[in-house]
């Protein structure tokens, strides 16, 4: 079997589960990951035959696929603001829209002296270790719950940004440590706001493999992690330090309002690529 016939197989047997652009964008991923193409070469070289070795890995990778398991977790990486980061099912897949809350932040701190950034929910390392890299001379450090999620975090770090400082901690109970109190530049963070009511609406590849701890807050209190994180931005920011909240998009004004209350100033609203709200940001009054 060709290079070609086979990415025409794989996205013909994907359309059963994913849109066609999709499914040949998926397929595409696939061949170019493990025959190591670029799109260039995949196209350059449709017409040569692959191994049945590499066919094999293939036809697993697809049976996977099929079971709705995100394209990421197959292939074990995911790409976020030009980092090919490691991620497995402990997890979140960096999105799209967390690499405009990355891209807001370098441009808005490019220039401010004596960066300390604290990212609370790291996950894979995506935004520490990718602000990191965009502002090389800042301290910034990572906080998650999961252990799991900290050794992948950590060994993306290795690659990246060796300077990234990572810590286990659970933000509801406790504080990072080694933080001196009123000396945080940026407070960033994408923590857990899908409802849990919004579980039906969910995709069965993001539903049944990417960690619930890492998507899902109460009905009754979709705030929780808002609330907390704002009151600790208190306790370590320092005066003119900024707060960077990805949010879902339905309680954006109710997140402003949040942090207003929480004497936080300048509260904004900001959009997506998408056209959906966000990001909310506030600055910690002088």
């Amino acid at each position: 079997m060709t290079i070609l016939e086979l990415t025409r197989r794989l996205t013909t047997t994907l359309g059963g589960i994913y849109p066609e652009p999709e499914a040949a964008a998926i397929a595409g991923q696939m061949v170019e990951h493990y025959l190591e193409l670029t799109p260039l070469k995949r196209r350059m070289q449709a017409t040569e035959l692959v191994s049945t070795e590499k066919a094999q890995l293939i036809d697993a990778a697809q049976a996977r696929l099929l079971r709705h398991e995100p394209l990421q977790y197959v292939l074990g990486t995911a790409h976020f603001a030009g980092l090919e980061l490691e991620v497995t099912p402990a997890t979140l897949i960096p999105r799209p829209e967390t690499e405009e809350l990355v891209a807001l932040i370098s441009k808005e701190q490019k220039n401010a002296p004596q960066l300390t950034i604290l990212d609370i929910g790291t996950g894979s390392g995506c935004i520490p270790i990718a602000l990191s890299q965009a502002l090389p001379a800042a301290r910034v450090i990572g906080v998650d719950i999961s252990a799991e999620a900290l050794a992948v975090a950590r060994r993306n770090a290795a690659r990246y940004a060796p300077n990234v400082e990572l810590q286990q901690v659970d933000i509801l109970r406790a504080a990072p440590t080694g933080i001196a109190p009123h000396s945080l530049a940026v407070l960033v963070s994408n923590p857990p706001y899908v409802l849990e009511s919004e579980r039906a609406q969910m995709r069965a590849n993001v539903l049944d493999y990417e960690p619930a701890t890492a998507l899902f807050v109460p009905d009754n209190d979709p705030l929780l992690f808002y609330r907390r994180i704002a009151e600790l931005g208190q306790e370590l920011l320092r005066p003119g330090g900024k707060l960077y909240f990805e949010i879902n998009e339905q309680y954006a004004t109710a997140v402003r309002r949040l942090l207003a209350e929480l004497g936080y100033a300048g509260g904004q609203i900001q959009q997506d690529m998408f056209g959906k709200d966000r990001m909310v940001t506030g600055v910690m009054v002088e």
